[in-house]
């Protein structure tokens, strides 16, 4: 009997150490989201070797946490609050632990509605405010903590669309080479160029400034090409992508593809883009459409060939992302609160379902 109750024990030791290998092997992510609904702000989840989903809960409450991002040590998240009602938006900084998130600070980010966050190496913050057509420059010490506003960046000029009546930075992007900043604006219809002055802390236009897009076409977000020499800008009112590339310190447009089907007539508007880590493939979110396109990369010159569309089984497919290992994408769709994981293929690009998960009004996806 003896015997038997210890072959009974090592078995429990071994299913109790096997669960906590797979608990391990699960890969964290959070969720921003908009608080219209049912949500109270930032949740966390897990997504597991093989692409199934688990909601681990509310990790912080605040109102419409949009967009998210984290330190590069990981240490911290950023989270903006995207309030267009009021003149000024706010962002916050937060400790990441195991179980929550601990607020450190709150600051200002220099105009109204801001809808991204980014943060470099030397922690410096940037955000895009959308309403105030805006780009705000912070930082946070050691430990996360941001100061006040270090400079705003005020952008001036409009586009053709009733859209375009007004600056509305959409995005703002630290360059991976060099000291440069990229801001997305959708109102002025142009990229701006900008490296940071760490005497002064603000941000100085490069002598070629912006680069206007296509008559309408409405930049929204953009990717780096692992090369770090292609820059794919992802138009939202035109729904197409822009190849940019740079000559002789000049940026330029070298072609644009569109992101729908050529017999789709129906409204929709494009509004997440991401690449692969081998930088064979791209993919961009279609709200309207309700799908992930898919591109295969020219490995010679960056052109871009559609090789397909996958549904996003949901409505409004926001913000998307590619896991850390690149073997699954997911996408946060808006308007139907659910997450989906797709397994990718790296051979083909294309995205196959596996799993799909309840999520409050998500935003913003962030490994």
């Amino acid at each position: 009997m003896k015997f038997f109750s210890f072959i009974f024990l090592g078995l429990m030791i071994s299913g109790c150490k096997t669960t906590t290998v797979e608990q391990q092997s699960d890969t964290i992510f959070y969720v921003g989201t908009y608080t219209k609904k049912e949500s109270k702000g930032i949740y966390k989840y897990s997504i597991s070797k093989n692409g199934k989903l688990k909601n681990l809960g509310l990790v912080a409450a605040l109102t419409n946490p949009t967009f998210l991002a984290k330190s590069k040590d990981k240490k911290v998240l950023f989270a903006v609050g995207e309030t267009s009602s009021e003149k000024v938006g706010l962002i916050r900084s937060y400790q990441i632990h195991t179980d929550s998130l601990q607020l450190l600070s709150k600051q200002e980010t220099g105009g109204s509605g801001p809808c991204f966050v980014a943060v470099n190496d030397k922690n410096y913050v940037l955000t895009a405010n959308y309403g105030g057509g805006s780009v705000g420059l912070l930082k946070a010490n050691s430990k996360g903590e941001l100061a006040p506003i270090l400079n705003i960046q005020q952008h001036e000029g409009n586009g053709t669309t009733d859209r375009q009546k007004a600056p509305h930075a959409h995005s703002t992007w630290f360059h991976p080479t060099k000291n440069e900043v990229i801001s997305v604006d959708l109102g002025t219809n142009e990229l701006w160029f900008s490296t940071i002055d760490e005497t002064k802390n603000e941000l100085v236009l490069t002598n070629q400034k912006a680069l206007k897009m296509a008559d309408g076409a409405g930049p929204r977000h953009l990717t780096f090409h692992p090369n770090n020499k292609w820059i794919y800008v992802l138009n939202e009112l035109n729904n197409t992508v822009s190849l940019v590339k740079e000559k002789e310190n000049r940026y330029y447009i070298e072609n644009s593809i569109t992101t729908l089907p050529t017999d789709f007539t129906a409204y929709s508007k494009a509004a997440d883009i991401h690449i692969s880590k081998d930088g064979k493939f791209l993919y961009a979110s279609n709200r309207g459409h309700e799908s992930i396109a898919i591109f295969k990369v020219n490995p010679k010159n960056g052109s871009l060939k559609n090789v397909g569309y996958e549904s996003v089984l949901g409505k409004h497919p926001r913000n998307f992302s590619l896991s850390p290992d690149n073997n699954f994408l997911l996408v946060a769709n808006q308007d139907s609160d659910n997450i989906v994981s797709f397994k990718r293929n790296p051979k083909t690009g294309e995205l196959t379902l596996v799993d799909e998960i309840f999520a409050p009004t998500p935003v913003c996806v962030l490994f």
